[in-house]
């Protein structure tokens, strides 16, 4: 049991640092392909983190199902819906923390709507709120469908979501402008509370993508309880390996004719990347297991791993946080003024001079900032302070 956890810790613990190091570049104009999404189709390594994470939310459900079903239905239902509503809400807080910005010279309160922009506001969903959501539902289709009705109902969402797609979507099906799910966003959550990331009104964690993502994270569970099941053997790691294999594959097949798409969260990408996850658990549980290379490098990612969620939230809310703490750093071209905070100042000064090569500077940025929450998470691993909701 305790060598699962670990392997399965160490899986977090590695999601976790690589969600950190692509999500903190220096300079978003000079990044390293491999950090960056895919511009639509297709899959980065970057575009691996969000599902990989979905999974190990699964994978964690099938090692404490049996203890909170031991509990009865009504201790069950309060203890996921009070985790799902605390995920969502801080995902939510997130979003619109720190409630105010610097607006020219002073602070100014950031409103639900923009009074001076009726189309911006805070956005309602995000990464939290997926994981909220997938994790309701899927603890839910599993507490009352048992492992086999899970499996089937994962396959009918996925299904379902392709077919809804053809036949709701308008002219390319899969393209920004034909796909079905943002006219259900705008309809339900509003312009004002959408991702505008890509120029337009769209949300990538959107309402209906978030359908095949609890697909995702029951094919997690359903890994992690063939895990418990077979126990640590080679029978077991050797028929996950193939599972993994098989679900790449298919993938790759799904992909001619519904293309692997993270932002629309094609059921394509979930099958392709859910197989990249289980093969990538293999290696490190035969790693960890079976060759006994555990160590200091694999303890560094587990101590990630055992705050996941503290530290996810404390990356996105301290830099901002840090961000109202300016400063007069120079003046532009135009004579005005240049501001800076903690963080934009430590890539400025220390790691943009690094290399000609502006790349280089931005990693090394995205490094030092998963250094600094590693030290963190590393201080509340020996104090035994771990955060659970």
């Amino acid at each position: 049991m305790n060598q699962r956890f670990y392997a399965l810790d160490l899986l977090r613990g590695l999601t976790i640092a690589f969600m950190i190091l692509v999500n903190n570049a220096g300079n978003w104009e000079f990044i390293y392909t491999p950090l960056e999404h895919a511009p639509w189709h297709g899959c980065t390594p970057t575009d691996l983190v969000f599902p990989f994470f979905l999974f190990v939310v699964g994978c964690s459900m099938a090692f404490v199902f049996p203890k909170l079903e031991a509990a009865g239905q009504s201790a069950f239902l309060r203890k996921i819906i009070y985790r799902a509503l605390i995920i969502f809400g801080i995902g939510l807080f997130l979003n619109w923390s720190p409630f105010v910005r610097w607006q020219d010279d002073h602070l100014a309160f950031r409103h639900w709507v923009n009074p001076n922009d009726p189309s911006s506001g805070v956005r309602i969903l995000g990464v939290l709120q997926r994981i909220a959501l997938c994790y309701l539902f899927a603890s839910l289709i599993i507490y009352y469908f048992k492992m086999r009705g899970a499996f089937f109902i994962g396959v009918i969402l996925l299904l379902g979501y392709w077919l809804i797609c053809l036949l709701a979507g308008s002219g390319d099906h899969f393209s920004i402008d034909g796909y079905f799910g943002t006219y259900l966003d705008k309809t339900i959550l509003g312009i004002p509370h959408m991702y505008k990331g890509e120029g337009v009104a769209f949300d990538p964690e959107g309402i209906a993508s978030t359908m095949p993502a609890i697909a995702q994270v029951i094919l997690g569970y359903l890994a992690g309880s063939y895990i418990l099941q077979k126990g640590i053997n080679y029978e077991m790691l050797s028929k996950l390996f193939v599972t993994g294999c098989v679900l790449v594959f298919l993938g790759y097949c799904w992909d001619m004719s519904f293309p692997i798409n993270k932002k629309i969260w094609t059921s394509s990408f979930v099958v392709y990347t859910s197989g990249l996850a289980i093969l990538l658990l293999c290696v490190l549980i035969y790693c960890t297991e079976f060759r006994k290379s555990q160590g200091k490098w694999s303890d560094a990612f587990v101590i990630f791993g055992k705050n996941p969620l503290f530290i996810f939230f404390l990356s996105g809310f301290l830099p901002r946080i840090l961000g109202l703490l300016r400063w007069k750093d120079g003046v532009n071209e135009k004579g005005e003024p240049v501001y800076t905070s903690v963080f934009p100042w430590f890539y400025e000064h220390v790691c943009k001079g690094l290399s000609a090569d502006l790349r280089l500077g931005s990693f090394v940025y995205a490094l030092c900032v998963v250094l600094f929450f590693w030290l963190i998470a590393f201080w509340m691993d020996r104090k035994k302070i771990y955060v659970r909701v």
